[in-house]
């Protein structure tokens, strides 16, 4: 086995074309590119995207934009790539959308935004909200838009209301509600129950796994799709491996780093549709899209992957 700085050099040393590129191990015969379908349709997504918080949005901050057209870049060459931001990531959003515009990235990716004029447990201005959304629309130049959820379970009345109104006026293809929170989770489970979701997007990782409990059984149950964020735990789980190596058994899942071990665990879970890990990194972003081609661990690899964590 090798480490991911390892495995990342070898790709820079190899362009790193075919680590950014799934479909081209796939067309090699390499590994096969795994998908997900998007639950009551036909349409299938790769099991890992990306996400636009953290570093992402230090770079969006920074001005960064050969730097964010060349991770856009790399996400297309997996055809409906999930790209998921929001208007609160700092300038994420409205770089990533421009750039992806000027660069023809927004007919190629699955585009993810969300809404949320409320602040924390307050009420959302109905005007507000819809010209939030009416921005990001007209941001990213495509309508309709793949997918927005109401950040954080904020108001869900007034903003989970306003999606469905754009949903049915075609502004946008699925809806959904996210949280990181597990003070929301109740809320989270009631909302799955009453309304008619598309999607949700969850915090759920191998030492994190509390959605395995009710909410992913739901989800299954109710036909939703399911987002996976901070599948690395933020840095947790890489300070849980530092300075240990992979275990040998992993490559029989075609693991050759520790995040693609993470990642291979996340989307393994039958209710996952895709992870969406940020990152600012280019090579980071081509190991975490290894993840997504190969073979994936079945409920005695996943036992096996969490005791080995669990006894770090």
């Amino acid at each position: 086995m090798i480490s991911r700085r390892d495995y990342l050099q070898l790709s820079a040393l190899a362009g790193v074309s075919l680590a950014v590129n799934p479909t081209a191990l796939l067309a090699a015969g390499q590994r096969s590119l795994i998908t997900r379908a998007i639950p009551g349709t036909s349409e299938q997504l790769p099991v890992v995207g990306l996400g636009s918080s953290a570093s992402f949005a230090r770079i969006a901050g920074a001005g960064d934009t050969a730097a964010i057209k060349a991770l856009l870049d790399a996400l297309s060459n997996t055809p409906n790539a999930v790209f998921d931001t929001a208007p609160s990531y700092g300038s994420a959003e409205e770089v990533a959308a421009s750039v992806a515009r000027q660069n023809g990235h927004n007919k190629k990716l699955f585009w993810a935004t969300k809404v949320n004029v409320a602040g924390s447990g307050g009420s959302a201005d109905p005007a507000a909200a819809r010209a939030q959304l009416d921005r990001s629309i007209e941001r990213l130049g495509k309508s309709p838009v793949d997918l927005i959820q109401v950040h954080n379970m904020a108001d869900i009345p007034t903003q989970l209301g306003l999606l469905k109104e754009y949903r049915d006026a075609g502004r946008v293809r699925y809806i959904g509600v996210t949280t990181t929170n597990a003070g929301q989770y109740e809320l989270l489970e009631r909302v799955m129950r009453e309304e008619k979701l598309n999607f949700i997007g969850v915090d759920y990782a191998i030492d994190n796994r509390t959605m395995e409990e009710r909410i992913f059984p739901l989800a299954k149950e109710r036909g939703i799709g399911v987002l996976v964020y901070q599948p690395f735990g933020r840095t947790r789980l890489w300070q849980k491996v530092e300075g240990h190596e992979l275990p040998g058994w992993a490559a029989e899942y075609d693991i050759a780093t520790w995040g693609q071990f993470f990642l291979k665990f996340a989307v393994s879970h039958p209710a996952v549709t895709a992870a969406t890990p940020a990152t600012s990194s280019v090579r980071n972003l081509a190991d975490n899209l290894g993840a997504a081609t190969g073979r994936l661990p079945d409920d005695a690899g996943r036992r096996r992957m969490i005791a080995h964590i669990e006894s770090l």
